[in-house]
Protein backbone atom coordinates (compact mmCIF):
# COMPACT_ATOMS: atom_id res chain seq x y z
CA UNK A 1 0.00 0.00 0.00
CA UNK A 2 1.30 3.46 -0.86
CA UNK A 3 2.02 6.13 1.73
CA UNK A 4 -0.81 8.34 0.43
CA UNK A 5 -3.25 5.41 0.49
CA UNK A 6 -2.23 4.73 4.12
CA UNK A 7 -2.90 8.36 5.01
CA UNK A 8 -6.30 8.33 3.30
CA UNK A 9 -7.30 5.14 5.14
CA UNK A 10 -6.40 6.53 8.57
CA UNK A 11 -8.94 8.28 10.81
CA UNK A 12 -8.18 9.97 14.13
CA UNK A 13 -11.10 8.35 15.94
CA UNK A 14 -14.40 6.65 15.28
CA UNK A 15 -17.45 8.70 14.46
CA UNK A 16 -20.71 8.58 16.40
CA UNK A 17 -24.42 8.51 15.53
CA UNK A 18 -25.97 11.75 16.84
CA UNK A 19 -29.47 11.58 15.33
CA UNK A 20 -31.66 9.15 13.38
CA UNK A 21 -34.81 10.05 11.44
CA UNK A 22 -37.32 8.41 9.10
CA UNK A 23 -40.20 9.68 7.01
CA UNK A 24 -43.05 7.42 5.96
CA UNK A 25 -43.72 9.20 2.68
CA UNK A 26 -42.21 11.72 0.31
CA UNK A 27 -42.38 15.24 1.79
CA UNK A 28 -43.48 13.86 5.17
CA UNK A 29 -41.96 15.24 8.36
CA UNK A 30 -39.01 13.25 9.66
CA UNK A 31 -39.62 11.38 12.90
CA UNK A 32 -36.57 11.19 15.20
CA UNK A 33 -35.74 7.75 16.63
CA UNK A 34 -33.39 6.40 19.28
CA UNK A 35 -32.94 3.09 17.45
CA UNK A 36 -33.93 1.70 14.05
CA UNK A 37 -33.83 -1.57 12.16
CA UNK A 38 -32.02 -1.44 8.82
CA UNK A 39 -32.99 -3.79 6.00
CA UNK A 40 -31.68 -4.09 2.45
CA UNK A 41 -34.22 -1.41 1.50
CA UNK A 42 -32.99 1.08 4.13
CA UNK A 43 -34.31 2.20 7.50
CA UNK A 44 -37.54 0.56 8.71
CA UNK A 45 -40.37 3.07 8.43
CA UNK A 46 -38.59 5.24 5.88
CA UNK A 47 -39.85 5.73 2.35
CA UNK A 48 -36.30 5.30 1.02
CA UNK A 49 -35.39 2.95 -1.75
CA UNK A 50 -33.07 -0.04 -1.99
CA UNK A 51 -29.77 0.37 -3.76
CA UNK A 52 -27.26 3.21 -3.79
CA UNK A 53 -29.58 5.61 -1.89
CA UNK A 54 -31.05 3.22 0.69
CA UNK A 55 -29.66 5.32 3.57
CA UNK A 56 -28.60 8.96 3.67
CA UNK A 57 -26.03 10.38 6.10
CA UNK A 58 -24.76 13.84 6.93
CA UNK A 59 -22.12 15.19 9.30
CA UNK A 60 -23.02 17.20 12.39
CA UNK A 61 -20.04 19.41 11.61
CA UNK A 62 -21.69 20.56 8.37
CA UNK A 63 -24.82 21.98 9.99
CA UNK A 64 -23.14 25.23 11.16
CA UNK A 65 -21.48 25.59 7.73
CA UNK A 66 -24.86 25.35 6.00
CA UNK A 67 -26.37 27.74 8.56
CA UNK A 68 -23.62 30.27 7.82
CA UNK A 69 -24.53 30.15 4.13
CA UNK A 70 -28.29 30.73 4.45
CA UNK A 71 -30.94 32.35 6.62
CA UNK A 72 -32.90 29.21 7.54
CA UNK A 73 -32.87 27.12 10.69
CA UNK A 74 -30.60 24.14 10.01
CA UNK A 75 -31.65 20.95 11.77
CA UNK A 76 -31.32 17.29 10.78
CA UNK A 77 -35.07 17.27 10.05
CA UNK A 78 -34.70 20.26 7.72
CA UNK A 79 -31.91 18.58 5.74
CA UNK A 80 -33.97 15.37 5.34
CA UNK A 81 -31.13 12.91 5.87
CA UNK A 82 -31.59 9.66 7.83
CA UNK A 83 -28.48 9.60 10.00
CA UNK A 84 -26.46 12.45 11.50
CA UNK A 85 -22.91 11.48 12.47
CA UNK A 86 -20.03 13.37 14.05
CA UNK A 87 -16.31 12.92 14.56
CA UNK A 88 -15.41 11.29 11.24
CA UNK A 89 -15.14 12.70 7.71
CA UNK A 90 -17.80 10.97 5.60
CA UNK A 91 -16.19 12.26 2.37
CA UNK A 92 -13.06 10.27 3.28
CA UNK A 93 -15.23 7.13 3.41
CA UNK A 94 -16.59 7.38 -0.15
CA UNK A 95 -16.48 3.99 -1.83
CA UNK A 96 -15.80 2.22 1.47
CA UNK A 97 -17.79 0.04 3.84
CA UNK A 98 -18.49 1.38 7.33
CA UNK A 99 -19.81 -0.36 10.43
CA UNK A 100 -22.52 1.48 12.34
CA UNK A 101 -23.90 -0.55 15.22
CA UNK A 102 -24.66 -4.00 13.82
CA UNK A 103 -25.05 -2.62 10.28
CA UNK A 104 -22.55 -2.39 7.43
CA UNK A 105 -23.15 0.37 4.88
CA UNK A 106 -21.29 1.11 1.66
CA UNK A 107 -20.85 4.87 1.09
CA UNK A 108 -21.79 5.24 -2.57
CA UNK A 109 -21.58 8.97 -3.26
CA UNK A 110 -22.73 12.48 -2.45
CA UNK A 111 -26.37 13.15 -1.67
CA UNK A 112 -27.33 16.21 -3.68
CA UNK A 113 -29.78 18.70 -2.19
CA UNK A 114 -33.32 18.85 -3.53
CA UNK A 115 -35.29 21.96 -4.46
CA UNK A 116 -37.10 21.58 -1.11
CA UNK A 117 -34.07 23.26 0.52
CA UNK A 118 -35.31 26.59 -0.88
CA UNK A 119 -38.64 26.04 0.94
CA UNK A 120 -37.03 24.85 4.15
CA UNK A 121 -33.98 27.08 4.43
CA UNK A 122 -35.14 30.09 2.43
CA UNK A 123 -33.65 31.80 -0.60
CA UNK A 124 -30.23 30.30 -1.33
CA UNK A 125 -30.93 27.17 0.73
CA UNK A 126 -30.22 24.88 -2.21
CA UNK A 127 -26.80 26.43 -2.82
CA UNK A 128 -26.00 26.47 0.91
CA UNK A 129 -26.42 22.68 1.04
CA UNK A 130 -24.42 21.98 -2.14
CA UNK A 131 -21.27 19.98 -1.30
CA UNK A 132 -22.41 19.81 2.34
CA UNK A 133 -25.56 17.74 1.79
CA UNK A 134 -24.26 14.41 2.98
CA UNK A 135 -23.76 10.99 1.51
CA UNK A 136 -25.81 8.11 0.15
CA UNK A 137 -25.18 4.52 1.15
CA UNK A 138 -26.31 1.04 0.24
CA UNK A 139 -26.89 -1.64 2.85
CA UNK A 140 -24.30 -4.44 2.92
CA UNK A 141 -25.40 -6.06 6.20
CA UNK A 142 -28.78 -5.43 7.83
CA UNK A 143 -29.20 -4.98 11.58
CA UNK A 144 -29.86 -2.26 14.16
CA UNK A 145 -28.47 1.27 14.50
CA UNK A 146 -28.87 3.34 17.66
CA UNK A 147 -27.95 6.77 18.97
CA UNK A 148 -24.36 6.85 20.17
CA UNK A 149 -23.26 3.89 18.01
CA UNK A 150 -19.71 4.11 16.66
CA UNK A 151 -19.09 4.77 12.96
CA UNK A 152 -16.00 2.82 11.90
CA UNK A 153 -14.38 2.16 8.53
CA UNK A 154 -14.48 -1.62 8.01
CA UNK A 155 -10.69 -1.85 7.75
CA UNK A 156 -10.50 -0.58 11.35
CA UNK A 157 -13.18 -3.04 12.50
CA UNK A 158 -11.21 -5.96 11.02
CA UNK A 159 -7.88 -4.96 12.61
Amino acid sequence: MSYLRDLMATHARPGRVDWIGVRGARRATLVPLDRVAVTDAGLAGDHGRPGKRAVTLIQTEHLPVIAALCDGVVTPEALRRNILVSGINLAALRGRDVAIGAVTLHITGPCAPCSRMEETLGRGGYSAVRHHGGWCASVVTAGQIGLGDAVLPMAEVEE
